[in-house]
């Protein structure tokens, strides 16, 4: 069954130093690329990464939150599977596992972060679903689900969290 449920939440402590640090870093990269243009310089290549990067570290950081706000349990965050891809958040809910893909925007940003999951990225997940299992010991009692959490980040105010439960 699946249940979406729309939250804010509010940006304070540490996460909020983390989306200042994803706007600065923003900022940065577009400094160095317009330094690059006049200077005739290659630019680090981590500069507009760590922008990008620093705001999914916000995203994930906000959607662990409210999982465990919810009552779960979250076992681990960004493991990864060799080259076969990354599940960003792990967690228990009840006697289930749940693994979620958390995806973060900008309002007005090209589309909704919940769009961002394709049939494609849907299939990945479950296969990445099945190497976890594997490698820890199987399925639970309660199964296995795969929840979407979107984030949308308004130019003010707190951001929008929601929830989508057993997308894939």
């Amino acid at each position: 069954m699946k249940t979406t449920e729309a939250r804010k939440t509010g940006n304070t402590g540490p996460a909020k130093n983390a989306r200042d640090a994803a706007n600065e870093g923003e900022a940065n990269a577009g400094e160095a690329k317009a330094g690059e243009a006049k200077a005739g310089t290659t630019r680090s290549a981590g500069s507009a990464g760590n922008a990008r990067g620093a705001l999914g570290r916000y995203g994930e950081d906000l959607a662990a939150r409210r999982l465990t706000e919810a009552g779960m349990t979250v076992l681990a965050r960004n493991w990864r599977c060799g080259r076969t891809g990354e599940i960003d958040i792990v967690a228990r809910d009840g006697d289930a596992l749940v693994l979620c893909e958390v995806k973060t925007r900008r309002a007005g940003a090209f589309q909704h972060p919940m769009a961002a999951v394709t049939p494609a990225k849907a299939t990945r997940l479950r296969g990445l679903a099945e190497r976890w299992l594997q490698e820890h010991g199987g399925a639970p009692p309660g199964g296995v689900r795969i929840d979407l959490i979107g984030i949308v980040l308004p130019d003010r105010g707190a951001p929008v969290v929601e929830h989508a439960r057993g997308v894939a």
